[in-house]
């Protein structure tokens, strides 16, 4: 890659405008050729020194957008997350790009054959907005790693945040390397119509759709990390106290606006009043009080505010047993913020066992034998994360066999998305493809088989005019 010219790094909306982004992206691309391993590594440390250097920028403006984010979470959720990513991808990225040698079949020895990594040219990132640096600086990262320039879409409910990626991302990188098309819908929909060489979505299942029926225009491949309804299963004889504890820190980061938070909790039916309590015991060591506590989070529209309201007076007109966990008592009137909600006793036709819930409502299931909850798991759409606690081993295998999801975290919540090494992604409506560490720089590269043939060669023994020659070695090789 070239190297980085200080940019402003400007919005554009129209679609004429996001064409010619890409043209010149892809002019430059072909002009500079892959670069190498070195020029990767320079690009990735200058991205990381300009998110180091604006980290208290994006934690203010990520706070302002939402109204209030902790600054902790971002820190930890945003900066501490690409970091790592940056730091990983730096320091392997050079074995990832070696040739890797294949085997040959003995008829064609002593030729040779290996896979070579190849970048694909221009990434398209649409980012949502509950995490809107980490989601759009990490496929960034592997993005370049893999050797590509990249065009992002960030969302339009972040306006502050997505301001500062832009100038974050015009100060790193010149415009033909990387750029930022700031809007709203119309832009989303004319970003996810480019003739991108991959795409990448995080998001909704209704736009992720939406955006993959507009890609498949160009056949543009696409990955999408979507979301779905993660759920927490907490199996025999494990500690309640830790799971409670684990799951609701889980639920509650970010004010539950995460795609991965568990969804519902499932847990043996004589564990579930001492599990509530317990819920109750840590919400009020982790957020002794709600209102004026920066720690907690709002949620991020008056919209989506009232959705969530939405969901608990459903479920409570339909005889679910609805518990707030306000340790204060306090109102929370006028700031956005809604308390921790256990809804106990829930069935299938409450909205709330029915939609990604994204926010702190915790629907809590009992079931009588492991059986159970693996079914009921395994009959509704796969999900991104799924949790378990506990400590039995052959418990742990039969949910890691016997149930499909995007990643698992085992007595813990979350953090399988930390990991650089493991890949990350959903599957069936939870989403398609991988990213982080090695499988996101594959995602983004394409694998050129290359078969080399060698001076001396048995191919002529198979060619016109064919023979004896050519009958007996096909009745060497196949017998006829």
């Amino acid at each position: 890659m070239t190297t980085a010219a200080p940019s402003t790094n400007m919005a554009t909306p129209p679609t004429t405008d996001l064409r010619a982004m890409l043209a010149r992206m892809k002019d430059s691309q072909r002009k500079h050729g892959a670069p190498s391993s070195d020029e990767r590594v320079r690009a990735l440390g200058r991205l990381e020194r300009a998110l180091i250097g604006r980290k208290d920028a994006i934690a203010a403006a990520i706070s302002r957008d939402f109204g209030n984010r902790s600054t902790h979470e971002t820190l930890v959720g945003e900066i501490f997350v690409v970091r790592n990513a940056i730091e990983h991808a730096k320091e392997h990225l050079r074995e990832w790009m070696e040739p890797e040698e294949r085997e040959v079949g003995w008829v064609f020895l002593p030729s040779t054959a290996q896979v070579i990594s190849q970048p694909l040219g221009v990434v398209g990132i649409i980012s949502p907005w509950n995490y809107p640096v980490q989601l759009a600086l990490s496929p960034l990262v592997s993005a370049l790693a893999a050797g590509n320039r990249a065009m992002i879409k960030p969302s339009e409910l972040v306006p502050e945040t997505s301001a500062t990626l832009r100038d974050l991302l015009g100060e790193a990188f010149a415009e033909d390397e990387v750029c930022v098309a700031i809007g709203g819908s119309d832009v989303g929909d004319a970003f996810s119509r480019l003739p991108f060489d991959h795409l990448l979505f995080t998001g909704s299942i209704r736009v992720g759709k939406l955006v993959m029926r507009a890609a498949s225009e160009n056949l543009v491949p696409v990955t999408l990390e979507l979301g779905g309804k993660s759920p927490a299963i907490v199996g025999d004889h494990a500690s309640l106290r830790l799971a409670a504890k684990q799951i609701m820190a889980g639920k509650l980061f970010s004010g539950g606006q995460t795609c991965i938070a568990p969804d519902y909790v499932m847990l043996p039916a004589p564990a579930r009043d001492a599990f509530v309590e317990a819920c109750r015991a840590s919400v009020s060591k982790m957020y002794p009080t709600l209102r004026d506590n920066p720690d907690y989070s709002t949620i991020v529209t008056a919209e989506h505010l009232q959705r969530l309201q939405r969901l608990v007076e459903n479920a409570r007109s339909q005889g679910a047993r609805v518990l707030e966990l306000n340790p204060a008592n306090e109102t929370l009137d006028g700031t956005r913020k809604m308390p921790p909600v256990l809804v106990l006793d829930p069935t299938e036709e409450m909205h709330v066992l029915q939609e990604e819930i994204f926010g702190p409502i915790l629907p809590v299931l009992t079931y009588r034998t492991l059986d159970e909850a693996i079914a009921y798991v395994n009959d509704h759409p796969r999900p991104l994360a799924l949790y378990y606690f506990g400590r039995n081993r052959a418990a742990i295998d039969r949910v890691l066999t016997e149930t499909v999801s995007g990643g698992v975290t085992v007595n813990e919540t979350l953090l399988h998305f930390a990991q650089d090494d493991l890949p990350f992604g959903g599957v069936g409506p939870s989403g398609m493809g991988h990213y982080h560490g090695r499988d996101g720089f594959d995602a983004f590269t394409k694998k050129k088989p290359v078969f080399r043939q060698a001076r001396l060669s048995s191919r002529g023994l198979l060619q016109p005019p064919y023979g004896r020659t050519a009958n007996a070695v096909l009745r060497l090789l196949i017998g006829k």
